[in-house]
């Protein structure tokens, strides 16, 4: 598969997750269950089909985490009073994020601009650039998180 072919496959896998984590935000069936659906009615590579399980998951998974990150980054943005629309583009852009190892976040942040600028406007474009540019600068500015040392477990504690 090309680079293009790759970056397609990626978009398309983000559209499908956005559009099962927004249709999810009316209550009427679980965002996985609707992303089955749609994975059976459309034509869509494996790629493409794993990206969006993977983002649905880290969504419904996260979502507590989620949206208090954005309750936090963007005080000024109550989660419950945004637009569905811009919710579920919050939501789903931070689940790849923050929960997406194969997707370095200045591309995943580049992607979802530009999906939040196509299906809200440029008021959610910014959000979106704003609050996605926030979580990347603490993420790399985080410290590393300690983890058991091979050493520990070697030496019989």
């Amino acid at each position: 598969m090309s680079g293009a072919d790759r970056a397609r496959s990626r978009r398309a896998g983000r559209r499908l997750a956005l559009a099962s984590v927004f249709e999810a935000e009316f209550g009427q069936r679980p965002a996985l269950a609707i992303l089955e659906r749609h994975l059976a009615t459309t034509e869509t590579d494996s790629e493409a089909a794993a990206l969006a399980r993977a983002l649905v998951a880290a969504v419904v998974e996260q979502r507590d985490s989620i949206d208090a990150l954005i309750e936090r980054i963007a005080p000024q943005y109550p989660v419950v009073q945004l637009a569905r629309m811009d919710r579920a583009l919050l939501r789903t852009a931070l689940g790849e994020v923050l929960h997406s190892a194969t997707t370095p976040a200045r591309v995943a942040i580049a992607e979802w601009v530009e999906l939040a600028r196509i299906y809200s406007g440029d008021p959610a474009r910014r959000l979106m650039n704003g609050v996605l540019g926030r979580v990347a600068t603490e993420m790399a500015t985080a410290p590393a998180r300690p983890g058991p040392q091979p050493s520990d477990r070697t030496r019989g504690r």
